[in-house]
């Protein structure tokens, strides 16, 4: 039986952790964007409920199904013995206090990209210069953030994870899967090439 290590889903989430300084650089040009509304803590608070409230909710009742991408999931019916082995480690109290402490790190994060917003303000002049749009924005982008960052730090979890604990874990029944996790995009049979599946199987191979 191969590695839960290499399973191709998780190293794809992982590289997801590459996009979070593209969003967060996404966030600070529309946190210039216009002539503030309100008072800068008011707007921060607006940008920091809509990217990190509905996300982090989420995370902590009912996790991401990790076993999607790109608008579509995997049917839950579909998945090996070791996939749903997986989905136990993501479904954990210690995996809810994580996504806890990265909406708070990420929420400083973006105080501290506040801060340096009139020195970026010149950049974004292009922009139509609606203050309410690039609240908005920036509030959407920082729930971009926040899900690159929630989903590589629940992935790495089951990634530390040692090979005995690994297997002493019993699989998630299809009920509790359907249950317990938000499952989002169309679902299919398959997400990943077979090329992944070969790769997956040469490497099995070779250990």
């Amino acid at each position: 039986m191969s590695s839960f290590r290499s399973e191709p889903i998780l190293w794809i989430h992982v590289a997801g952790l590459a996009t979070l300084p593209i969003f967060l650089i996404l966030c600070l040009l529309f946190l210039s964007v216009g002539e503030p509304l309100m008072p800068a803590w008011m707007e921060l608070c607006f940008v920091t409920a809509t990217g990190v409230i509905p996300l982090l909710w989420m995370q902590l009742r009912r996790p991401f199904y990790i076993f999607a991408i790109l608008g579509v999931a995997l049917k839950p019916e579909n998945l090996t013995e070791q996939q749903r082995k997986i989905l136990c480690l993501i479904n954990t109290r210690l995996n809810r206090v994580l996504s806890l402490v990265a909406a708070i790190l990420l929420i400083g994060v973006l105080w501290q990209i506040h801060k340096v917003v009139p020195l970026v303000a010149h950049v974004a002049s292009f922009l139509p210069q609606w203050r309410t749009l690039g609240l908005l924005l920036a509030g959407l982008t920082f729930l971009a953030s926040n899900l690159f960052l929630q989903i590589p730090v629940s992935v790495a979890r089951v990634l530390v994870t040692n090979d005995t604990e690994f297997a002493a874990i019993e699989p998630l029944s299809l009920e509790k899967i359907k249950q317990d996790f938000t499952i989002l995009g169309v679902r299919v049979n398959r997400i990943l090439p077979r090329l992944f599946q070969s790769l997956k199987s040469i490497n099995t191979d070779s250990q």
